[in-house]
């Protein structure tokens, strides 16, 4: 039996975490079982690693060291959380997966596209997410709510260019795999995006119940 493996990308202050508790919540409602998961992290080692990537410090972190330190956590969490759950049929909804690697180390830090794709089958082999939705929003309103929130994490910290490239590497990939990408105005009051979410029910159970 095989699960349904959904994915929620974005920029900062889009909202990931609020919706991913939502689709959640209406799932479990119709008897769903889901496995809510993050990334970094998800496992105590992933959640160490992502300790270490989040935590601004006085060493300035490689890109490589970054980008390898994101592919580990990946292979831990794959290997404990997200790979059993599938297998046993469960729906697991993750709040951000290589998606935000392409956007972040590739868009953001500039590192190169097919090293980033060889680490992805290295670690995932053919395991992709059947469906991503991508929270969309100006680089500015999301930076403005991301400050509300408190202490800004090392990539919250980063400038406005970086935002920018961060954005449109998702756009990018949101229109280069239509059947994949779902891409949602997050711009807009929340409960304008639950209902958005809400339209895609009906075709979540349908491919959960198989």
């Amino acid at each position: 039996m095989t699960g349904l493996f959904i994915t929620l990308e974005g920029p900062e202050g889009a909202g990931k975490s609020t919706n991913r508790d939502y689709l959640a919540e209406r799932l479990r409602a119709e008897g769903i079982e889901v496995v809510l998961t993050r990334e970094p992290g998800g496992t105590p080692l992933a959640e160490r690693i992502r300790e270490v990537l989040l935590a601004p410090g006085e060493e300035q972190m490689h890109p490589d060291a970054e980008l390898l330190l994101v592919f580990a956590a990946r292979a831990q969490h794959l290997a404990e959380v997200i790979r059993p759950a599938l297998a046993r049929g469960a729906v697991v909804i993750c709040d951000r997966f290589t998606d935000s690697t392409y956007a972040y180390q590739g868009g953001g830090r500039g590192l190169s596209l097919e090293r980033i794709a060889t680490l992805e089958t290295f670690v995932q082999g053919d395991l992709r997410p059947h469906l991503t939705l991508v929270f969309d929003l100006p680089v500015e309103i999301g930076m403005a709510r991301a400050s509300a929130r408190g202490r800004l994490d090392r990539f919250e910290l980063e400038g406005l260019a970086f935002f920018d490239a961060v954005r449109s590497a998702f756009l990018l990939r949101a229109k280069a795999e239509p059947a994949r990408y779902h891409l949602l105005d997050a711009a807009q009051p929340l409960a304008q995006v639950q209902q958005a979410i809400d339209a895609l029910l009906p075709t979540l159970l349908e491919r959960a119940r198989g």
